[in-house]
């Protein structure tokens, strides 16, 4: 069994769900006080599976309100079987947060590895999102993309 990780997903929704867990432990990261790497990704990960909880809540009220009656089971099943990217795309920053602490680099340190992670793979995607525009659009494409990462980055440097 092979493990890979994926920048985009089966679907664009997948795909947004990823882009957005990405931010998101960003965010986490740049914000939560923790003492220990480990229990900074606990913190993120309870922090993600709350953003899922209310985003496919927030899905199943609207096509109640929208579609006039109670949802169906299959409409239940799909939303809660779906939008997991939102975790999933932040696997590989919380990992290098450990083995950045685990290799002896503070915990502010190793915040900061995984906050480039995060913005690498940001940059990665707005790189495959600009697969078919021409070279300067592209680079405006994995730029702007990365700039969630760095901002983010600029954020933790100034916040502590």
């Amino acid at each position: 069994m092979s493990v890979r990780i994926r920048l985009t997903h089966d679907t664009a929704e997948g795909t947004a769900a990823g882009i957005y867990g990405l931010i998101v432990t960003s965010s986490v990261l740049v914000t939560a006080h923790a003492r220990t790497a480990a229990a900074l990704d606990v913190i993120v990960l309870i922090t993600l599976a709350i953003y899922w909880v209310a985003e496919r809540y927030a899905r199943i009220v609207a096509e109640r309100i929208h579609e006039g009656h109670r949802p169906r089971w299959r409409t239940v099943r799909r939303q809660l079987t779906s939008g997991w990217e939102i975790m999933s795309a932040s696997v590989l920053p919380l990992v290098v947060l450990l083995l950045a602490r685990g290799a002896g680099a503070s915990l502010a340190g190793a915040v900061l590895a995984g906050l480039v992670c995060s913005t690498v793979l940001l940059c990665l995607a707005g790189w495959r999102m600009g697969a078919r525009l021409r070279p300067a659009e592209r680079a405006v494409s994995t730029l702007v993309a990365g700039t969630f990462g760095i901002a983010m980055i600029v954020l933790k440097i100034l916040l502590h």
